[in-house]
């Protein structure tokens, strides 16, 4: 039918069977052949013919504009395969928020390069809404952000909920209770992450509803840089659970506080992707890949 789709979309743009057949380089009865082949397989009458003239019927239209879209996703089915034949590589590209930029790509990128040595894979970063445009003007393949979205455009997939962590030096003592309460964090020296994430984002909607006003030390970009001045700092500081591995906290000789309010301040790590039938084979299946790893990682939770 591919075939036949196609003659189909070159009668419609050169509005002539004549012109459609010269330029097929097919006789007009083979031409006619092809149109009517296609209406029988379809079941539907694709044009009205008024006298000389044809014009396209409901049905045609849409006819149109699915081979349209076929043509497309066919062009971009070549080329991928042509890199690939070429080089014996793919190229994925990603986008990613800052926080996930810290958080999640690097565990993406080691599964999805474990699992296909032959990709190519490179990170493209920025904030969420920049990252949502880089998806929605097909300047990255997929995007992962920490948070969900809802664009008729683009398809947005759950990974995991994410939510902050008290972390402090095991040196410094901050309360002789044995516990900490959300009120203990107002006039407790911090170290926070630069504003205009949503990390940072919501930690300041936390600070709000509670009323609570933290001795705040320094502003980075950086989660290493805010683990490694905790210490010099003599700081506490909010960070995501998701970049608060074990070993991490062992290393840099670290606690994680649980609190209750922090354990309620949600949001959700997403992944972010165009229609599938406008992504090449390559990219649908890292989709698949990336969805089913979180998945399973849910069920094991």
């Amino acid at each position: 039918m591919y075939e036949e789709l196609h003659v189909f979309r070159v009668i419609v743009e050169q509005s002539s069977m004549n012109k459609a057949a010269g330029l097929l380089n097919l006789s007009q009865p083979a031409l006619s052949r092809k149109l009517s082949k296609l209406e029988g397989e379809l079941g539907v009458e694709l044009f009205r013919r008024i006298g000389k003239r044809l014009e396209l019927t409901r049905i045609g239209q849409l006819t149109y504009e699915y081979a349209l879209e076929l043509r497309e996703l066919h062009s971009q089915y070549l080329q991928t395969a042509a890199e690939f034949t070429t080089s014996g590589r793919s190229m994925l590209t990603i986008g990613a928020s800052l926080t996930t930029l810290q958080t999640t790509l690097p565990d993406v990128i080691q599964s999805l390069t474990s699992a296909h040595p032959e990709f190519d894979i490179k990170a493209i970063t920025g904030k969420t809404h920049e990252i949502i445009g880089y998806v929605r003007e097909h300047k990255v393949d997929l995007g992962i952000i920490a948070s969900s979205i809802d664009d008729p455009t683009l398809r947005c997939v759950p990974l995991f909920d994410d939510n902050l962590l008290l972390v402090l030096p095991r040196s410094l003592m901050i309360t002789d209770k044995g516990t900490l309460n959300i009120e203990d964090l107002n006039g407790m020296p911090m170290i926070l992450f630069s504003k205009g994430t949503w990390y940072r984002i919501l930690t300041d909607e936390l600070f709000d509803t509670y009323k609570l006003s933290p001795d705040v030390r320094m502003e980075i970009d950086s989660f290493e840089a805010i683990l490694r001045l905790l210490h010099t700092c003599r700081s506490a500081t909010l960070l995501p659970k998701s970049y608060m591995r074990e070993q991490l906290i062992i290393d840099n000789e670290l606690i994680a506080v649980p609190i209750k309010e922090l354990q309620n301040a949600k949001r959700t790590t997403s992944l972010i992707h165009a229609a599938p039938d406008t992504l090449s084979p390559s990219v649908r299946l890292c989709i698949s890949e990336i969805t089913a790893k979180y998945a399973r990682s849910a069920e094991d939770d």
